[in-house]
């Protein structure tokens, strides 16, 4: 069990420790709401695809392949990737509020005339609605896993985690090891998205939208924060 739970308690922290990735899910499990687990368990299992393509390409061809300048690339994309997440919110964030916005005759008792805007909150109660959730939900997951194997992929410093997989005397222990750290990716940065899911859905209502716009803003900001530090870094 020892190499099992190194593994879970070391991947675990590296992950909700890590900036950067929680920049990166945030935004993105915000707008999941009721599904933010998915954007956590696909965000950790393409960080943990990225570093074992890293690890697999340092011990197969490390005299041959440039990887510290191949890993320096792959962070400055992250920070790239990062500011691109926060703008993109951002935007979904003003084209929805003027798609909210509809204008409607109504008919007074005087006999006048009168137009009102209203501001719509639309549920998904129809099997239409549902179905135009459909791809951008499906699109949020497929960016949490690219950005999670490039997360994965950049920095030399994953290797460390991974190195303990060659100190193990059998091999049986070592993919124990790795086994473990695949859960604890997974498992921790799906539990964050959770958190971030369950936050999400109760500012959401009609009551509470101010304060889901500000979680939404916030999401985006951190994103675009982290992201002009992580370029910054990277050069």
């Amino acid at each position: 069990m020892l190499p099992l739970l190194t593994g879970i308690i070391t991947s675990a922290v590296h992950v909700v420790t890590g900036p950067d990735h929680l920049a990166a899910v945030t935004p993105l499990a915000i707008e999941n709401k009721h599904k933010a687990w998915s954007v956590g368990f696909l965000w950790g299992l393409g960080h943990v695809l990225g570093m074992l393509l890293i690890g697999v390409l340092f011990l197969l061809f490390k005299q041959l392949i440039p990887i510290e300048a191949i890993s320096g690339h792959s962070e400055l994309l992250v920070g790239i990737v990062l500011i691109i997440i926060g703008i993109w919110t951002f935007l979904k964030l003003r084209n929805k509020k003027h798609a909210h916005e509809h204008s409607h005759p109504h008919h007074h008792h005087n006999g006048d005339n009168y137009i009102h805007v209203h501001g719509h909150i639309h549920t998904a109660d129809n099997g239409e609605h549902k179905h135009n959730h459909v791809k951008p939900l499906r699109q949020n997951n497929i960016t949490a896993f690219l950005v999670g194997t490039l997360h994965g992929f950049a920095g030399v410093s994953h290797l460390i985690l991974i190195l303990p997989t060659l100190a193990f005397p059998t091999l049986f222990e070592s993919v124990i090891y790795l086994t473990g750290f695949a859960i604890g990716t997974v498992g921790a940065m799906a539990l964050f998205a959770v958190i971030l899911g369950v936050l999400s859905s109760r500012t959401s209502l009609s009551h509470k939208a101010k304060w889901f716009t500000i979680l939404r803003i916030a999401g985006a900001s951190f994103a675009i924060l982290i992201g002009i530090f992580w370029i910054i870094k990277s050069i």
